[in-house]
Parts: C-alpha cells; sequence; structure tokens
C-alpha cells in the first residue's frame, strides 16, 4: 500500500465511518428479516413448535463460528478481507433458505441459518473496523456511531418483510422465500459497498509503517487468550461485553412468552421488543460520548448498574405491560453502555498486529454466553418463574458491575498502540 500522511488518516477515517455505517443499515436490514421470519418459517416447514425454537439457536451458532474466520480474514487481508468473508458467508446462507423453502427441508433450513447467522458476526465486527484510525481519547465515540447505524436496518428489516413475501410470490417463489430473497439482496449490496468504499482498508493503514507481528502465523486464538490474559484491561473488558451480553439475551429472551402468558397480544409483544432494540442501539452515540469523558470503567459499571434495575422491573414487573416495557427499554440500554465501552477498552488494551484475533475472541465469547444464558434462562422460567430470572440476572450483573468498579485503576483512556 502507497504511504498516505498521517494528516490524510482523519479524512479516510470520515470516509471509513460513512461507509462501515452504510453497511452496518442495509445488513441489519438482512438481519433484522431474518430474525423476524425464521422461527416461524422453520414452524410452517416443520409443524413443531420444539424445531422451530432451533431457528434463533442456529443463526447465533452461525455468528459464533465466523468471529473467528472474519478475524483471521482481517488480520490477515485488513477489514475488507473480513466483512466479505462474513457478508459473503451470509449472502450464501440467504440463498440456500430460498432453496429450502422451495424444497420444503426443515433441516436445510436450520442450516442455510447457521450461514446466515455470519451476518451478524459481519455486523459486529464493523464496530471494531471503527476504531482502527480513530484519534485518541474518541475509539468509544467512532465505534459507537457505528453501533447506532444499526437502529435503521433494525427497524426497518421486520416491516420489509411483508412486501417482501408479497414480491417474492410475484415472482414464483414459495410462501415466506420472499423476506429472504431480500435479506440475500440486502447482503449483496452490503459486500458491493465494502470492497468498492473501504479503500484504503483501516486496517492496513493503521499497520502501515510498523513492524507487525500477524496472529495467524500462530494459533489465531490461543495467541488471543494469551494476549487477553496478559493484560488487565483486556480482561476488564471482556468480561464488560461478555457479561452485559448474557444478561440481556438472557431477560429478552424470555420476555415474549412472560408476556403471552399475561395474554398480551402480538401487537403488544412486537412493540416491547421494538422499544427494546430502540435502547440498544438509539442512544449509542451519547453512550460512546461519556466513555470517552468520563471513562470505560465509569459507563461499564453504569451499565451494570442499569441492567441490575432492569432485571428487578422485569422481575417484579408482574404482567404490567408498561413497566415490563420500561424494563425492557432499560436492558437495551445497560447493554448498549457494556457494548461500547467494554469495546473501547478492549480494543485499546492491545498492540494494533493482537486486535484482530482479540476482538474475534470477544464476538465469539460473547455469543457463546448468550446462547448459555438463553438456554439457562428458559430452565429458570420454566423450573421456578420470570421474577426468578431477573433477580437472579440483576443479582449477577451487580456482582460484575462491583468487580469492575473495583478494578478500574486497571483500565487507561490511552492505547498503548
Amino acid at each position: 500500500m502507497t504511504a498516505i500522511p498521517l494528516a490524510s488518516h482523519q479524512k479516510v477515517q470520515r470516509r471509513t465511518l460513512g461507509v462501515l455505517s452504510a453497511v452496518q443499515i442495509v445488513s441489519g436490514v438482512g438481519i433484522a428479516v431474518m430474525l423476524a421470519l425464521s422461527s416461524l418459517t422453520v414452524y410452517e416447514l416443520s409443524g413443531s413448535e420444539a424445531i422451530s425454537g432451533l431457528a434463533g439457536t442456529a443463526a447465533v451458532l452461525g455468528t459464533a463460528l465466523m468471529a473467528l474466520p472474519a478475524a483471521r480474514a482481517a488480520d490477515g487481508g485488513g477489514r475488507r478481507a473480513g466483512l466479505s468473508l462474513a457478508y459473503g458467508t451470509a449472502l450464501l446462507g440467504c440463498l440456500a433458505a430460498v432453496a429450502s423453502i422451495e424444497l420444503v427441508s426443515w433441516p436445510l433450513l436450520l442450516v442455510s441459518l447457521v450461514l446466515v447467522g455470519a451476518g451478524s458476526a459481519g455486523n459486529l465486527s464493523a464496530r471494531y473496523a471503527a476504531t482502527d484510525l480513530a484519534p485518541p481519547g474518541q475509539t468509544a465515540r467512532h465505534l459507537s456511531l457505528v453501533v447506532w447505524a444499526a437502529t435503521i436496518g433494525s427497524v426497518a428489516g421486520p416491516n420489509l418483510a411483508d412486501p417482501a413475501d408479497g414480491l417474492g410470490m410475484d415472482l414464483g417463489l414459495n410462501h415466506s422465500a420472499g423476506p429472504f430473497a431480500l435479506a440475500a439482496l440486502a447482503f449483496a449490496v452490503a459486500l458491493v459497498v465494502i470492497n468498492a468504499g473501504l479503500r484504503p482498508d483501516p486496517l492496513l493503514l493503521a499497520r502501515q509503517g510498523r513492524e507487525v507481528t500477524v496472529a495467524r502465523k500462530r494459533q489465531p486464538l490461543r495467541a488471543a487468550v494469551e494476549t487477553v490474559k496478559a493484560s488487565p484491561a483486556a480482561r476488564i473488558g471482556l468480561l464488560t461485553i461478555a457479561s452485559g451480553h448474557t444478561a440481556m439475551v438472557s431477560v429478552m429472551s424470555m420476555t415474549p412468552v412472560h408476556l403471552d402468558h399475561g395474554h398480551a397480544g402480538i401487537s403488544v409483544i412486537g412493540m416491547v421488543l421494538s422499544l427494546h432494540i430502540a435502547g440498544m442501539f438509539m442512544f449509542s452515540p451519547l453512550v460512546g460520548w461519556a466513555a470517552d469523558r468520563f471513562g470505560r470503567a465509569l459507563v461499564a459499571t453504569a451499565g451494570m448498574g442499569i441492567l441490575v434495575a432492569a432485571g428487578l422491573l422485569a422481575a417484579f414487573g408482574g404482567h404490567n405491560v408498561p413497566v415490563i416495557t420500561a424494563g425492557l427499554i432499560l436492558l437495551g440500554l445497560g447493554w448498549s453502555c457494556t457494548l461500547v465501552s467494554g469495546s473501547a477498552l478492549l480494543t485499546e488494551a492491545v498492540e494494533i498486529d493482537r486486535r484482530p484475533a482479540v476482538q474475534g475472541l470477544s464476538d465469539l465469547t460473547m455469543n457463546v454466553c448468550g446462547a448459555a444464558g438463553a438456554l439457562v434462562a428458559g430452565a429458570i422460567v420454566g423450573v421456578v418463574s420470570y421474577l426468578a430470572l431477573g433477580v437472579i440476572t440483576a443479582a449477577l450483573t451487580g456482582v460484575t458491575g462491583v468487580v469492575i468498579w473495583r478494578r478500574r485503576g486497571t483500565t487507561s483512556l490511552k492505547s498503548p498502540a
């Protein structure tokens, strides 16, 4: 790559943020359509509610499985390579999903959803791509702007599912295939935007002029684990991300069931989940500003405190929809605080040549923890109650918040790179 003066990095970063935000919007449509319809489509093909529950598991599994390969591709070829791998895999998954619906095969659809889950891995990786050229002290702010862009796609996606279904049937596709065709188009556009717009590559530019020992020369997972173990700040960052995500997924996954048991209608449940998603993304720029201004540890601890309040509102709200809604909004906001502050802290804690591997480990960990949290949450609600789930979540996140605050001295606003 031709050397680019440091004075030009700011201009490249503005372009990078614009490209990544556009990709988040477009790919967010594909992901939201998949999340909105996957369980229902699997149910229509299989006729089994138990099997339909595997749709979400398949997508989360796909996100987790893509985390390290995408990180390794970025490590060797830059952010463009890593994101292309993730979105390209999701595109293939959507096309396979259309084929599975045409063939009326729910096993093939589940396999397809594993591939589609790679799209979420791409969106998670995009937030880290926003940090490569971020000026010192503004990592969280730049990262949060890309996270915020996901709001648009997340809101627009489900609203486009019904028109896409009708358009698909007009084109001769079977029922429910149209939205997955729309998702395929979204990921195809994301691929084009990434490859055309992400030039120069932010990671390769950030490494320019440095002596880089790329983690791919060793086992990337082992290298990432060793790096995190050696850095107290990286450990706190990873703990923040994984804990916040686990708490959010655990309560959110069981809330629709709880509301249904309280005789809430589908429209009410949809409204509650929409407001929850708004809480996750809409305030992320403010969260990023606060993390840069007041410190990552403070915002991470505040995020845990918000998650405690969310868990308690969910626990003691009964079937009161306004109270549950407030709890879910706070649940989203707490997740935003932990994701943005934890990601910034993790990124700044390691050298530029180790970042892709460590970031891949972070995304793998958070998705595995989220999937485990959803399974445990189901067991808690099934054996005890939704109230118990809220109390347990609040207690665990409260303890985590105390740990983060007590170890705040190990964190730094200044990147060692």
